[in-house]
């Protein structure tokens, strides 16, 4: 099922194997040198020049990030820099981004902003503050990285300058969040980042501080006593402790002829049917205690699967293009998982429950921005409880049978606990039961109340919590025909239509910036001024100016 023009894509890495990125810790500072092996593309025959970046550096990027989280508590500040001179990133491998398909470039761009995204979680919630310092050219993406981090020193040189230059030069625009990072987060006034915008050249260091492009402008000689201050006001902030470390071995996947399997997740594919079944099995037994938890550290269930599920849900994204719909289920003894969640919210003040919780929310995150339609299917045997009930509020839709199923003891339920409330907010900052019954506070209260009780499907049909309770005799027809009639529809409509209803509601600006990018990226990457024979990615660096169609849509 996968694309003929696109690389198939593996997301499992480890410092070890990394061939774009250093990670070198020093007690509470970081470094994380950009040192992009210009051979190691995942697109055979493209070279990764000037520290530009595909897919591949931002896997290891994204792993780095998780890896200091867990493995390197102690970290207070990660300086982000390059390892080549005169450059610092040239931002998105313009070979990379002709050649790749329109699909794989929209993926690409969604994977990347997740990973910047992850960067600011990091900032926010682990205190572990990260500061880019530039010296040389940072551009387009390059620029982009930068932003994401809470500080920006840029090397007054007469050289060193960050821009966004792919208005001017590529016919594109910034796709990983740059336009809304300047003026949300930044407050770049938006008539000077108009002009900045279309400066291919950008800005150097005078302008770029004037502007708030950066934070400082400092002379190449005192780039290291900046770092030395930037590390020290960061050990100053108070600290618990220094935790012993949590290591993330690697993700460990079986491959078959039909799906794939981890010991937590498991991948069915339907090639035929253009359907991928995605069973979560909760979890066997809770620890007793959180020293316990701890100990079990990445062989957690609450890790495992965190992990695993964060891996099924990127292959299906990247090397199955042809799935329509994941069917979401789940496995496992409610009771149980809603004991562990009774365990993460007891200890909430540990550091490790601290990131296990966050480990979920991002894994959510990722699951409501995968293009494909998703449905839960509650039956008897299932366990969406608590943590893993919000598999089903992130589905476009849910169908749960009332009634017990021949051979299958007991009626299906759901079950919700402090999870549903509050410790995974979406996209757009709140919680998904609060956007599903937005503007309709008494719904929410009456969803809290049932807060603990397993709820068989009248009931939760009745309080929201599912799409439609489904008697015995009806239920195969309805999830056939839910699925016949969803893969006639057109995949663009669908792409667009769950993009805007998942994004319901309020807006924060992680949620403006993946559905700007729904919308502009899958129109901009697929007009002829980009992408056709005489557009602007085909001729760059060709000498030859490209030709536009000059008509506004």
């Amino acid at each position: 099922m996968g694309a003929a023009t696109d690389p198939r894509v593996e997301f499992r890495t480890h410092p070890s194997a990394y061939r774009h990125w250093r990670l070198q810790t020093e007690g509470q500072v970081a470094r994380l040198i950009l040192d992009v092996d210009e051979q190691g593309s995942l697109f055979e025959g493209c070279q990764l020049k000037m520290n530009s970046y595909d897919l591949g550096v931002d896997i290891e990027l994204a792993d780095a990030i998780q890896r200091l989280r867990f493995e390197h508590p102690e970290v207070r500040l990660v300086v982000v820099e390059s390892g080549k001179d005169r450059v610092f990133c040239a931002g998105a491998n313009i070979g990379m981004l002709a050649g790749a398909s329109h699909r794989h470039k929209v993926n690409f761009c969604k994977f990347t902003n997740e990973t910047r995204n992850g960067i600011e979680d990091a900032t926010e919630h682990s205190g572990q503050r990260y500061v880019t310092v530039i010296q040389g050219t940072a551009a387009g993406g390059g620029y982009e990285l930068a932003l994401a981090t809470d500080w920006i020193v840029l090397a007054d040189d007469g050289s060193s300058s960050v821009s966004l230059p792919e208005v001017p030069l590529l016919a594109v625009l910034p796709g990983t969040g740059g336009l809304t990072r300047l003026v949300d987060k930044r407050r770049v006034r938006r008539d000077l980042a108009d002009v900045f915008c279309t400066l291919e050249e950008g800005a150097k260091a005078g302008r770029a501080f004037e502007w708030r492009l950066i934070d400082e402008a400092v002379p190449r000689s005192r780039l290291p006593e900046t770092v030395q201050r930037l590390a020290a006001e960061a050990a100053s902030e108070p600290t618990d402790e220094t935790p012993a470390p949590v290591l993330l071995p690697e993700v460990t996947r079986t491959e078959g002829s039909r799906g794939w399997e981890y010991s937590t997740v498991e991948v069915a594919l339907d090639e035929a049917r253009r359907v991928a079944t995605l069973t979560v099995r909760g979890p066997a037994e809770c620890p007793a205690d959180v020293s316990d938890l701890y100990a079990l550290g990445a062989a957690s269930w609450c890790v495992r699967a965190a992990r695993e599920l964060d891996d099924a849900i990127l292959n299906i994204r990247f090397n199955e293009p042809a799935v329509g719909v994941i069917v979401l289920e789940t496995e496992g003894d409610p009771l149980i998982a809603a004991a562990v969640d009774g365990l993460l919210e007891a200890n909430s003040s540990h550091w490790f429950v601290r990131e296990v919780r966050l480990l979920w929310k991002r894994v959510l995150r990722r699951l409501d921005l995968t293009s494909a339609s998703l449905v839960a299917v509650i039956e008897p045997g299932s366990c969406f409880a608590g943590t893993l009930a919000e598999l089903a509020f992130a589905a476009d839709r849910s169908y749960m049978l009332d009634g017990e199923m021949p051979g299958t003891p007991g009626a299906a339920t759901i079950t919700l606990s402090p999870a549903n409330f509050g410790w995974y907010p979406a996209t757009n900052g709140v919680t998904r039961l609060a956007t599903r019954f937005g503007g309709r506070p008494e719904d929410l209260c009456a969803a809290e109340a049932a807060r603990g009780r397993p709820l068989e499907a009248v009931e939760a049909e009745r309080l929201g919590l599912v799409t439609f309770a489904v008697e015995e005799i009806d239920w195969e027809d309805d999830l056939r025909l839910f699925q016949e009639e969803r893969l006639s529809f057109s995949p663009d409509a669908l792409t667009a239509m769950e993009a805007n209803l998942r994004s319901a509601g309020v807006e924060s600006m992680e949620s403006k910036v993946f559905g700007r990018l729904t919308a502009w990226q899958n129109w901009v990457f697929q007009r002829s001024n980009a992408v056709g024979p005489e557009g602007a990615l085909q001729r760059y660096g060709t000498g030859q100016k490209p030709r536009f169609d000059v008509e506004r849509i």
